[in-house]
């Protein structure tokens, strides 16, 4: 396949074809990521003006503007006011992001993410409770009492700590692959899990849930782990889905 001359607008912007009527924000940022992961154009390169892409995709340039703003965040591309929008690196040095945006702009359900955060989550916990240390144990444990001192008196801040023994967890876990994948869908509950949790009942139930985890972690039984945080995704995955459909 051709790399594109640096700054060949015409070539880039006749690439990406156009596309079916009604097409979102997240078909055109895809389309614009299909191009840029082939290979055939050099990192570097500037892309075509908004109204030029626009124009091509036939879509309004506030699609093509948001897309590029998305992708922006991402590291894909620099958006230098007075300049242009360049290409940022190789294709093989975007697919990591490009994974973490494909899940982001993909048709989805809720359901569908639950699912597999609990799956995550359940890993988790299992290659956790192995490599866990006695340091890491502590952490764990410190984030559990802050639980345990708001369980009935301040939600919020039960939730924080929640959050915070997760990600923690997540790091002892030693896999950035997986723990990106978690980030991201973790990212996109987000707006329902800071309302998850309606009343002590609930947050007592979690905590409860919490603490039968930590004693697997603690015990370093990998299998007693996976047991206790299944369980615990389960009920949680049920209040979320409640908050979500509310």
């Amino acid at each position: 396949m051709p790399v594109f001359r640096d700054d060949n607008s015409a070539e880039i912007a006749a690439a990406l074809g156009t596309l079916p009527s009604g097409s979102a924000v997240s078909v055109v940022a895809t389309r614009l990521l299909d191009l840029f992961t082939s290979g055939s154009i050099a990192p570097g390169t500037r892309l075509p003006p908004e109204r030029q892409l626009a124009a091509s995709l036939e879509v309004g340039r506030s699609a093509v503007r948001e897309a590029l703003a998305a992708l922006e965040i991402l590291g894909i591309v620099d958006v230098r006011p007075g300049s242009g929008t360049y290409l940022r690196g190789t294709a093989s040095e975007m697919l990591p992001q490009t994974l973490s945006w494909g899940i982001l702009i993909g048709e989805r359900s809720t359901a569908e993410l639950l699912e597999l955060r609990s799956g995550l989550e359940i890993y988790v916990a299992r290659l956790a409770a192995a490599r866990i240390t006695d340091d890491r144990v502590e952490v764990l444990e410190r984030h559990l009492n802050r639980m345990r001192a708001n369980v009935d008196d301040d939600l919020r801040a039960f939730v924080k700590a929640d959050l915070a023994w997760h990600h923690e967890l997540a790091s002892i876990a030693g896999n950035s692959t997986l723990v990106g994948l978690l980030q991201v869908v973790q990212s996109l509950l987000r707006v329902w899990v800071d309302r998850a949790v309606h009343g002590a009942d609930d947050a007592r139930t979690a905590l409860t849930e919490h603490e039968a985890v930590f004693d697997a972690l603690r015990a370093h039984d990998p299998d007693a782990a996976a047991s206790a945080m299944a369980s615990h995704m389960s009920t949680a995955s049920e209040r979320l889905s409640r908050t979500a459909d509310a």
